[in-house]
């Protein structure tokens, strides 16, 4: 007797089922995605100033700063590159009397700082701005952009609306992120006001490492831009001032990298950099604004025990320039020491 047969028996109604039972699960995931998403607000797109942004889980400040910039109790901002972020803007509100937000961003350039200054200004009445220069604010073609994300849609006016636009796995993760932060499983990863250590512990530091990133940050003599060439960023600067109103306090910064990182006076750079400086000075002069310099060789830029690297200083320097820049709008008076001088003052 013959064995009986075991061929597969082809059953199309069993794929379609199983078919649309997929489309269907996957539809559901999808919504329930997007109505996370919608629902928890990771990003702030529905921040405002009586409406603070939830707990700051994403640390790409492109992508978490304008929350802060829309929301929250700030009459104040920081904007700058790394070489600003270090100041804590919880000593500000104490030097200044006012409610700072630090939205100062690594490696920004002169556009994404404008744009993100230009959200904060649009949104909230202002007593305050610090802008923190770095030398592509006196390039003649500063890039646009970094090779990080930026998301130009984030920092418009109608953001608010688009929530579809921000879906993403980094969205969803971030938004369960934020969840857990807001029934207190979790720690938000940047502060409130934006303000974050990203330089190592104080416990680790060691001078002859930090002595070797400073040597490898210093610069050559290379090829300048003339000193009479463009500077276009400074227009930004100077629209960006003219949106202040008259009373609120304006400080404009060159900040303080080390003496290795800075071109010689002498040189073509140098030179630039100088030119540079004085047409910021005119600038500040025009909107009612401080101009103080801290980068220049001085004990503060010459001293390798303050730095971390030929651009990052200590926290304890942090604290300093605080200090230095409620004295110079205080007074108007460059520092006895040489740390900074005031190019500027109302």
């Amino acid at each position: 007797m013959d064995a009986p047969s075991h061929r597969p028996i082809d059953h199309p109604s069993a794929w379609s089922g199983f078919a649309r039972t997929f489309v269907v699960a996957a539809a559901i995931m999808g919504l329930a995605a997007i109505g996370l998403v919608a629902a928890i607000d990771p990003y702030g797109l529905r921040a405002a100033p009586g409406r603070p942004p939830g707990p700051i889980m994403d640390t790409n400040q492109r992508l978490s700063y304008p929350q802060i910039a829309r929301g929250g109790p700030f009459d104040a901002a920081v904007f700058g590159t790394s070489t600003a972020r270090l100041l804590d803007p919880v000593a500000l509100d104490a030097a200044f009397g006012v409610r700072f937000a630090n939205l100062a961003m690594n490696a920004a350039t002169p556009d994404e700082q404008t744009r993100l200054a230009g959200l904060f200004l649009a949104r909230r009445p202002i007593r305050a701005v610090l802008f923190g220069l770095d030398a592509t604010w006196c390039a003649a073609d500063p890039p646009a952009r970094t090779a990080n994300a930026f998301p130009d849609w984030l920092y418009a006016d109608g953001a608010p609306g688009d929530v579809l636009r921000q879906m993403s796995l980094r969205s969803v993760t971030t938004a369960v992120g934020a969840g857990f932060a807001d029934l207190g499983l979790a720690r938000a990863r940047i502060r409130g006001d934006g303000y974050a250590v990203f330089t190592p512990s104080e416990a680790r530091y060691d001078l002859d490492r930090a002595r070797a990133h400073i040597r490898a940050g210093a610069v050559e003599s290379s090829a300048a831009d003339a000193p009479g060439a463009p500077m276009p960023a400074l227009a930004h600067l100077d629209d960006l001032l003219g949106r202040v109103p008259g009373e609120a306090l304006k400080i404009v910064a060159f900040m303080p990298v080390h003496a290795a990182a800075q071109r010689a006076p002498d040189s073509a750079a140098g030179r630039r950099e100088a030119a540079c400086k004085a047409r910021t000075a005119m600038i500040g002069k025009r909107r009612g604004a401080v101009v103080v310099d801290f980068r220049r060789i001085s004990p503060l830029t010459t001293e390798d025990a303050n730095y971390w690297d030929a651009l990052h200083y200590r926290l304890p320097v942090a604290a300093r320039l605080v200090s230095d820049l409620k004295a110079a709008v205080a007074t108007g008076q460059d520092d006895p020491d040489g740390v900074y001088r005031v190019l500027a003052h109302p």
